[in-house]
């Protein structure tokens, strides 16, 4: 019996001696497990914090777009109803002075037509002074050759006296005008 009391006591103690170094090895290994765990655990809320200031900062980020794009789409849209409303203005300015140029141009051809009047006009008084002219000449030489005789006659020319006095008839002409 002191044998296998010794032996016994030789493996439990070999069994407490495995026991504890196992214990002591499974402490080992979850302590460094949970060290590894605490480590992962702080890298991943390390992590997590960096994603949420991303996070934070893309929301900031676009809501400073939408910002912008909602006061670009204002401006945007006010710059439309500026280039309709300069459209209309410059149609109806187009339009205003299309009705400008028509009646510019009946005043044109009604100043043409009026100048063409008067220049007939001119025309025909032009023509009625030449007319005149050459019916004066015509009277100056009639009363310069009855001058002529009539100083020829009185210088002692009985014959000429006895003579019968011409007469002239003349017939003026009649013009006509459009005045």
């Amino acid at each position: 019996r002191p044998d296998l009391a010794a032996a016994l006591r030789e493996l439990r103690a070999q069994y407490e001696a495995l026991a504890a170094r196992n214990l002591q090895a499974a402490e080992d290994w979850y302590r460094a497990r949970c060290a590894r765990l605490h480590e992962r655990a702080a890298r991943s809320q390390e992590a997590v914090r960096a994603s949420r200031r991303e996070a934070g900062e893309f929301r900031r980020q676009l809501q400073a777009r939408l910002v912008e794009m909602e006061s670009l789409r204002g401006a945007h849209q006010s710059l439309e109803r500026q280039l309709q409303e300069l459209e209309e203005r410059h149609n109806a300015e187009a339009a205003g002075l299309q009705d400008t140029i028509g009646q510019l141009e009946d005043d044109l051809r009604n100043t043409k037509n009026e100048m063409a009047r008067h220049l007939r006009e001119y025309q025909d008084l032009l023509n009625v002074k030449m007319a005149l002219d050459i019916e004066i000449a015509a009277y100056r030489k009639l009363l310069e050759g009855e001058e002529t005789l009539f100083n020829v006659g009185s210088g002692g020319l009985p014959s000429l006296n006895s003579l019968p006095s011409p007469t002239y008839s003349f017939q003026p002409r009649s013009f006509s005008s459009s005045t």
